[in-house]
């Protein structure tokens, strides 16, 4: 009888969501003491400890989608719980202030609008977990206004020596296009989000150093190359190292041979900056890249990059919406320039890494053109497997490492950049360079994945 019993309880408890497996105590804060919640388990596949990785819950798969951003509170109940704030904390950030925890540690979020049509697109968070680790995450609802999230990542779009351009950056390392398509890469010395004072106070990249030598240098030389990034068309099978470029066309060499920008935003290829999502954990910019007529065929395309809080990578998701070549054959593409005292390069799969010691513009002498020798700096490029990436050297513009790539039937790729120099506070030297791209891409190869468990009261 009390077997019977038992197994009755087990299977009530199971069907109204009261009992679990884990059924971790309920989570407070302050005074903020939630009815309801929300049970998720994460699972990392890979054999990788991994830390600050991204986890993106889709709207489809949240089996609550009707809700504000003020409205959830993402929990760790594993996590270690804050204390009360200090008075002087409290005399500074005010009502706001998270207040003491019990039972868990809140995890910061977004809910983050892709689309811009004013409902959440994705939750979006970053966690640490152990190889193949699967854990419960709660996300306890009802109105918390407590939380302030010092931002970790940042992205913009700003007049920067006259012309307009699109930012986006890390703690430790940033991104921004001065030339067309083709970004430009810069270190810090100490984490912090520096692109705000280059854009608003117009700062060269190299002479920012002279107003803070933390906030660091460009560490990236683009001119003719892809820089630390570009997208390109393979459209000769007949000369595989033979690549179109957006701003390469043919109506560029016609009426602005000398330049490394495109001719007119009327008679040749054109772009527009947006941004996306501008943090606290991760930050996003689009480029409309129209009016790219290479000669052997039409196209347009929107490529999107996202910075994500405490990595030196960005990826980047490339889509093309008008896809006319006149010929068969022709393959999409990405790639980043050689290093120019390249002493280390891997390529393996869908990885490209190069890089060696490499002349940056002192800022006390840039017109002498003196230059400084950094030890190292180091990019890499990451496409997806599912891409089936074929390596391709191309020996123009200034020597560039790259891939062709089979996009999805959209005519989709995604792919990931990665920067690091040995002035930063991380990654600062070849070693652990490699080894951070070769997990970093197995992560991105391998995302964390999320199984929605059940919603309970208390």
């Amino acid at each position: 009888m009390k077997t019977k019993h038992l197994l009755s309880l087990l299977l009530a408890g199971l069907c109204t969501g009261t009992l679990s497996a884990q059924n971790y105590p309920w989570y407070t804060q302050g005074d903020f003491a939630p009815q309801k919640r929300i049970e998720f388990k994460i699972t990392n596949p890979t054999n990788l400890e991994v830390k600050d990785a991204p986890v993106i819950i889709k709207r489809e798969g949240f089996p609550m989608p009707d809700l504000h951003e003020m409205m959830i509170t993402i929990v760790d109940p594993q996590g270690t719980p804050r204390p009360a704030p200090s008075d002087s904390v409290l005399n500074v950030q005010g009502g706001h202030q998270l207040r003491a925890e019990s039972n868990g540690r809140m995890l910061f979020h977004q809910l983050d609008d892709l689309d811009k049509d004013g409902i959440w697109d994705e939750l979006f968070f970053q966690v640490d977990l152990k190889p193949k680790e699967t854990r419960t995450i709660y996300i306890y609802l009802g109105e918390n206004i407590r939380g302030w999230n010092k931002h970790g990542t940042h992205a913009n779009i700003a007049s920067y020596c006259r012309h307009i351009m699109p930012f986006w950056e890390t703690g430790e390392v940033g991104w921004k296009i001065w030339f067309a398509n083709s970004v430009d890469a810069y270190g810090k010395r100490k984490p912090q989000l520096v692109s705000p004072v280059l854009y608003g106070e117009n700062v060269d990249g190299y002479g920012i150093a002279n107003i803070n030598h933390d906030y660091g240098s460009d560490i990236q030389e683009v001119a003719p190359s892809f820089g630390a990034s570009a997208i390109c068309l393979f459209e000769n099978p007949d000369k595989p190292d033979s690549i179109s470029m957006p701003r390469k066309t043919p109506t560029k060499q016609k009426l602005a041979p000398e330049s490394l920008w495109n001719a007119g935003q009327i008679s040749d290829t054109r772009y527009a900056y947006d941004v996306i999502v501008n943090g606290p954990l991760r930050s996003m910019i689009k480029i409309k890249g129209m009016n790219w007529n290479t000669g052997n065929g039409f196209y347009e395309y929107e490529q999107y990059y996202t910075a994500y809080a405490n990595q030196n990578y960005c990826r980047s998701k490339v889509h093309f919406n008008k896809f006319f070549p006149t010929r068969d054959g022709v393959l999409m593409g990405c790639g980043m320039r050689k290093k120019p005292q390249e002493d280390n390069f891997i390529q393996k799969g869908g990885i490209i890494i190069s890089s060696g010691p490499e002349e940056v513009r002192d800022p006390e002498k840039i017109d002498q053109r003196e230059n400084i020798v950094v030890d190292f700096i180091g990019g890499a490029i990451v496409v997806k497997d599912r891409y089936k990436p074929q390596y391709q050297y191309i020996p123009y513009y200034e020597g560039n490492h790259t891939f062709r790539v089979t996009p999805d039937e959209d005519n989709t790729f995604e792919y990931m950049v990665c920067t690091a120099w040995s002035e930063g506070t991380k990654l600062r030297n070849k070693t652990d360079f490699n080894k951070y791209v070769e997990e970093q891409a197995v992560q991105f190869n391998n995302s964390i994945t999320y199984k929605f468990v059940k919603i309970e009261g208390k």
